[in-house]
Parts: C-alpha cells; structure tokens; sequence
C-alpha cells in the first residue's frame, strides 16, 4: 500500500528537498504542495492524504491551526508529521495538542525521514527517536495555563491500564512494555486500546501527554 503525502511548507526549496528524500521510494507518494496553512486545510480535504508533513511557521494561519483544523475536520484520518527546529519547542507542543501524531527535526537523515512518514502512517505516534522522547518529555513538564487535566481523569482507568500509560509516557513501545509487566504484546495492545478509548485520546502521543500531566511521568524518570 502507498503512503500518499501532502507536504506543507512555505519555502518551496524545503519542499523539494523533501520531495527528493520520498521520490525513490517505492511505499510513498507526493499527492500535493502547500505554501500555507489555509491551502493545507483545503488540501487535506480534497486530495484525502494518508501524511501531512507540516511546518509550523507560515504567514497567515500557522502549522498549529492548520494542525487543529485538519485532524478535527472532515480530514481528520489524516497524520498530521510537523516539521520543525530545535527553537520551536513551544509550537512542537502545540501542534501535538492540536493533533499532531509526531515531528521531523529539519536536519534529520533521509533513513530518519523515510522512517517517521511510515510510523506515522501507520497509525503509530512518532515515539522511538530519542530526541523525540526528550522533547516531548520537556515540553509537558511545564505547566501550562489551562492545560493540565486534574489527576481525577485518571479515575477510569484501572491500576494495570494505569501502569501500562506511565511506562507509555516513558517512551516504550508495546513490545518493550510487555516484558516489562510479563505479558504479552497482544494483551498491551488491547490495554493501548482501552486507554485510548477510556481518555479520549487520539493517539499514543496524546497518552504521553496525559502521563506527563498526570503526573504519572517526570523528566526525572
């Protein structure tokens, strides 16, 4: 099955670039270009793609709003892959909590690239690069003004699911997270499920959020 791709950036060269980086392999396709966050929206919309890579800074609406809109649109199937620097810190964390299912840091390898497009693609949150967990760790360790939940939106949730979200907020994947507890992957698969269902959460990368939140996680960890 093709990948099909939007690629959204206002600089035209970075949107070559990354276009060079799929255009050998087999697995993806460029669908369609955006130059801003109005025409990605719009895109989104008409072209259905299965990955939106994202940037943040555009004139106009930005990355972030294009981000909410999109995933709580009629194009909301689509993964959302922000593609930023290491001085957007702040936006990452917006975008993650407008929807977005991970980032690409601009100087990633095309391995590295060709790589996130397909986990996220996947349906799975963009978790495994080190970097990742350590920018997302940072982030939701700062308090931030009306977006902490209270710790009683934990309270639907048993002590095993509960267990199985801290060790998702430290950054384990399903596989590391079963040896761990001594269980299988397909009975964390199923915990995964009900904890995205029971915090109505979007995806993995929303459960990190809500560990970290929770307080269940800490930089310290």
């Amino acid at each position: 099955m093709t990948v099909r791709i939007l690629l959204v950036d206002d600089q035209p060269l970075v949107r070559a670039a990354l276009s060079m980086v799929v255009k050998d392999a087999p697995d993806l396709e460029i669908v369609g270009e955006a130059g801003t966050g109005d025409e990605a929206v719009r895109l989104a919309t008409e072209l259905t793609p299965d990955v939106i890579v994202m940037d943040i800074r555009m004139p106009g609406m930005d990355g972030i709003e294009a981000t909410r809109r999109i995933t709580s649109g009629p194009s909301s199937a689509a993964h959302v892959l922000v593609l930023t620097t290491f001085d957007d810190e702040e936006y990452v964390y917006g975008a993650l909590r407008a929807g977005a299912s991970g980032f690409l840091v601009k100087d990633m390898g095309l391995e590295e690239i060709l790589a996130a497009v397909r986990v996220v693609a996947a349906g799975d949150a963009l978790l495994a690069p080190r970097v990742t967990r350590r920018l997302i760790a940072d982030l939701t360790a700062r308090p931030t003004p009306g977006s902490s939940r209270p710790p009683l939106a934990l309270t639907a949730i048993t002590e095993r699911e509960q267990e199985v979200l801290t060790l998702i907020g430290s950054g384990l994947s399903n596989t590391e997270i079963a040896d761990h507890l001594h269980l299988s992957v397909t009975t964390i698969k199923t915990y995964v499920t009900r904890l995205l269902s029971k915090l109505d959460a979007r995806d993995r990368v929303h459960l990190v959020i809500l560990a970290y939140e929770a307080g269940l996680v800490t930089t310290s960890r």
